[in-house]
């Protein structure tokens, strides 16, 4: 089996489409299969499915949605391996459990190169550790389950994994500020900054990656239009780091220059 949820939702068995069709057995699967190999409880489902107010039918109406992506299942499996989808959508005491290898789920396999490559930038093997992380973020085809209704337990993971993939893009490019590699992150990190204006390391990043560049007065600029929007929106002015950031780029200060990255940067320059 082949399941993708980074992304719209598409599983296969056999190279054979077994994605539903119908919008509540996509949440039971995309559900079981974000948590493959563990038990997903029944009330869990049923939150996701119908939220706090669930319908006196929702126990019976859930295993008739189970039943319906078994069949799915069960069409794609070699002749002879009739009830063997039981084997793969198990049913245990109190909830189902996706019984299929780690490695048949992108998310797991995303995961995995993240953590390969956090380690390596976490010894200093910044090749490594560029190539590991932009591999774990090619895994992504587009926004979480994209094409699938979101409920309260979806809705948690999904959270997770897009903050896991902002953190996993903020350590690629300070692999790669430490590498040298500041012209060519120039426009990605001018689109990340304009999704996320008030995200201060991406901010703090950006204006490195200019200085670095040549494009010391746009580098001010981006720290100025982060510091509009945090007053505007909250009332708050840049964090101290950001600041003492700003003051070295007016000051043209050596360790700007240096291979380092934004984060390694404010800490000498708070010392």
């Amino acid at each position: 089996m082949e399941i993708k949820v980074l992304g719209p939702l598409e599983a296969r068995e056999n190279g054979i489409s077994i994605t539903p069709s119908a919008v509540k057995p996509r949440q039971v699967l995309s559900l079981l299969a974000l948590q493959a190999g563990h038990v997903v409880t029944v009330p869990t489902l049923i939150e996701e499915l119908w939220g706090v107010t669930p319908p006196r039918s929702a126990l019976t109406t859930l295993q008739t949605y189970v039943l319906q992506v078994r069949r799915r299942i069960e069409a794609a499996l070699p002749e002879g391996s009739a009830g063997a989808a039981k084997n793969v959508l198990v049913t245990r005491y109190g909830g189902y459990m996706l019984d299929v290898a780690p490695e048949t789920i992108d998310v797991r396999s995303y995961e995995r190169l993240a953590v390969a490559g956090q380690r390596a930038l976490e010894v200093g093997d910044l090749e490594s550790a560029s190539r590991l992380l932009r591999s774990a973020t090619d895994v992504w085809r587009g926004p979480v389950l994209v094409d699938v209704q979101i409920g309260v337990r979806l809705g948690m993971e999904v959270t997770r994994l897009q903050e896991s993939r902002l953190g996993v893009l903020e350590a690629r490019i300070e692999a790669d500020l430490r590498l040298g590699k500041h012209q060519s992150l120039l426009s990605e990190l001018s689109v990340l900054t304009a999704q996320h204006p008030m995200h201060e390391n991406l901010c703090a990043q950006y204006m490195l990656a200019l200085y670095r560049a040549g494009r010391q007065w746009r580098a001010l600029e981006a720290y100025q239009s982060l510091r509009d929007t945090l007053i505007e929106e909250l009332g708050l002015e840049p964090s101290e780091r950001l600041r003492q950031l700003q003051c070295a780029i007016l000051s043209s200060e050596p360790t700007l220059n240096g291979p380092t990255s934004a984060l390694q940067l404010e800490r000498q320059l708070a010392g």
